[in-house]
């Protein structure tokens, strides 16, 4: 079975392939802007970096799978509830659907709507995660997260720098990143802390 710091430290993988990603297709899309061009358009049909996009999209929904499993084992041996952990799936299966539906096919937009459920990661943590004392840091985090996610809720206000929806849709892009690779560190260290808890309590009794 793999060690469970492996699983886990897939969450600080997936936003490194992610970025990694969409500089590259950026780079191959002549003209390209990150700040006013969406992220989806690195993998519409017919663009030189389709087939790359898509690549690196189906490879961060298949780490995140992976990852989930990281969390969802810890939660097991911490004694905390596994549902923070579960909604990240809703990335995992928006970022595979964007992927196999590129634009502009419609099923584009309704396979990226499960995306709008991550936001309940960070939240629900508060609620779960960040009380009794565990993870002392976590109420910022959760909150810091989610705030930067909500930022990406600018794409639907179209008033609002109107010349940026690249940007807008980046914002949401990097609180997740921020949110994975923080859960990456904070459960990896939970686990060893967990194992010498165990450890310390044989060793007595």
């Amino acid at each position: 079975m793999i060690k469970t710091k492996y699983l886990l430290s897939t969450g600080c993988i997936i936003p490194i392939v992610f970025w990694i990603t969409t500089i590259i297709c950026g780079r191959m899309t002549g003209g390209y802007n990150h700040l006013s061009n969406m992220v989806s358009s690195l993998g519409a049909i017919g663009t030189s970096s389709q087939y790359v996009f898509s690549a690196g999209l189906l490879l961060c929904s298949g780490l995140s799978i992976v990852f989930v499993i990281g969390l969802y084992r810890t939660c097991r041996v911490i004694g905390r509830s596994t549902i923070p952990a579960i909604i990240i799936l809703s990335y995992s299966l928006s970022i595979a659907g964007a992927a196999i539906f590129p634009l502009p096919l419609r099923l584009h937009l309704y396979m990226g709507m499960p995306s709008i459920l991550l936001f309940f990661s960070p939240l629900t943590s508060l609620f779960f995660w960040s009380r009794k004392g565990l993870f002392p840091e976590m109420r910022i985090m959760s909150v810091l997260c989610l705030l930067i996610m909500s930022l990406g809720l600018l794409a639907f206000f179209p008033d609002i720098l109107s010349n940026n929806i690249g940007l807008k849709q980046r914002f949401f892009h990097f609180g997740w990143s921020v949110w994975f690779i923080y859960l990456s560190y904070r459960f990896t260290k939970a686990m060893g802390e967990s194992k010498i808890h165990l450890a310390f309590i044989k060793e007595r009794y």
